[in-house]
């Protein structure tokens, strides 16, 4: 935590079993650099109160987001299919292959750093040079997944950050209602599920499409929702 306006690295994701004694915990120097732009995640709305109860100590200004949570609950042994292939469609009712006559020609493939800038231009939370950094280590130590078209080029993508968490997803206009996504949604399922990698996600409330998607997969929402508080030292604002 080099930089003190890099909230994308600058994030902390907390979690208490001990409400009480959790002020307590936020205002200890050596747990949270206040004096740094930074993000509070996690699954706990009663963690708000805290938060800024210390935050107007600092002073540091909040701001709060709330959306849905997303987690797979796989099953703890998969099937084997005829081919002698763990059969993971059929056990998360992975969606079949999209018949749309628009179906476009594809394949998967695993982005790496190089795909940063592209990745970075089309997130809504990104654009700046902090965040292509961010998308850049993202890309150099955990996995991008990605739809290549018919211009070699890729046309759907989401990547998984440090906290596993599956995020920057995006179809570019003119490929999208080809079922793009669901395809890349089997291949990168598949995937962490063998590497026996853990993942989640949260998405906007307003994204309804995405929640019937993502629901497709058998993914649950999680009721606790997912909370983020971006905090920002007020000699920042």
């Amino acid at each position: 935590m080099k930089d003190d306006l890099d909230h994308y690295t600058n994030t902390y994701h907390i979690f208490t079993k001990d409400p009480d004694k959790i002020q307590e915990v936020l205002a200890d120097p050596q747990v949270i650099i206040w004096e740094q732009a930074f993000q509070i995640q996690g699954c706990q709305e009663s963690l708000d109160e805290a938060i800024r109860k210390v935050a107007a100590s600092k002073p540091v200004q909040v701001d709060y987001t709330r959306t849905k949570l997303f987690r797979l609950e796989m099953p703890s042994k998969l099937k084997t299919s005829s081919d002698g292939k763990e059969d993971l469609m059929e056990q998360v009712n992975t969606p079949t292959e999209d018949k749309s006559q628009n179906k476009i020609n594809v394949r998967n493939i695993m982005l790496d750093p190089l795909h940063a800038g592209l990745v970075n231009d089309h997130w809504d939370f990104g654009r700046n040079e902090r965040s292509l950094k961010y998308i850049e280590r993202c890309l150099q130590n955990f996995p991008g997944f990605g739809i290549l078209g018919p211009e070699e080029l890729p046309v759907s993508w989401i990547v998984m950050e440090q906290s596993c968490e599956l995020r920057m997803g995006y179809t570019v206009p003119k490929y999208r209602g080809q079922g793009n996504m669901q395809e890349m949604g089997y291949y990168f399922v598949e995937y962490l599920s063998q590497k026996k990698i853990p993942f989640y996600l949260h998405v906007a409330e307003s994204k309804e499409k995405i929640h019937k998607l993502l629901t497709s997969f058998a993914f649950n929402i999680c009721p606790c929702g997912w909370h983020q508080w971006q905090c920002t030292p007020k000699k920042y604002c």
